[in-house]
């Protein structure tokens, strides 16, 4: 029998999160090593998702060896194990954060659209998601983009809004995604909530 410590048993590390990263194919994608650094680093779980067009921007190799995973981008590839990918991810997942959130993306969730592997994957998870828009400062005001942010904050997705500054186009305005550090204490400050709404929080 293993020796109880001193005043009982010690107790058990509370886990890091367990994050979903999807990384979309503009040009704020490189920031997505930033997050996945600071997310890393503070304890987190993180688990990248990428699309086709995000790979342009960015390695999957580098998302990769920042975050110690393999990069998802295929909802057909088996080669892990046996089950759909999309649906085994989602299991014990604590949010998904899309980071940046293309137009096109937004727009895909919005409406349900389910072609690749992050917007089939979105529509399978029901942990909390977060999406960090990033595009020109036109696509930000259109109407359509502007009703499917609302449809998609209607339905509980929280919208880390982009800040105002120089573009990628050269204009400025409101377009640039959300700072690194803005977006990981977002995330970080889930579970902190969580865990103060819990019933083992509130007994305690």
């Amino acid at each position: 029998m293993p020796e109880v410590p001193p005043g009982g048993p010690r107790p058990v590390p509370n886990p890091g999160p367990r994050i979903a990263l999807g990384v979309t194919g503009g040009i704020a994608a490189y920031k997505a090593a930033e997050i996945v650094r600071g997310l890393v680093t503070r304890g987190a779980d993180v688990q990248v998702l990428m699309t086709e067009h995000a790979q342009r921007f960015i390695t999957p190799l580098t998302l990769q060896t920042l975050s110690g995973h393999r990069v998802l981008s295929d909802p057909w590839d088996l080669t892990q194990g046996a089950d759909i990918q999309h649906i085994a991810l989602a299991r014990g997942l604590d949010a998904l954060l899309v980071a940046p959130a293309t137009a096109d993306m937004i727009a895909k969730f919005a409406h349900g659209i389910a072609d690749d592997f992050l917007s089939t994957f979105y529509l399978a998870v029901t942990a909390p998601v977060v999406v960090a828009p990033a595009m020109n400062l036109w696509m930000w005001d259109h109407p359509a983009t502007r009703a499917n942010l609302e449809t998609l904050r209607a339905r509980g997705v929280q919208v880390i809004d982009p800040e105002a500054g120089e573009l990628a186009c050269g204009e400025e305005g409101i377009g640039r995604m959300a700072s690194p550090e803005t977006i990981v204490d977002h995330i970080l400050g889930l579970k902190k909530k969580a865990r103060r709404r819990s019933p083992a929080a509130a007994s305690s």
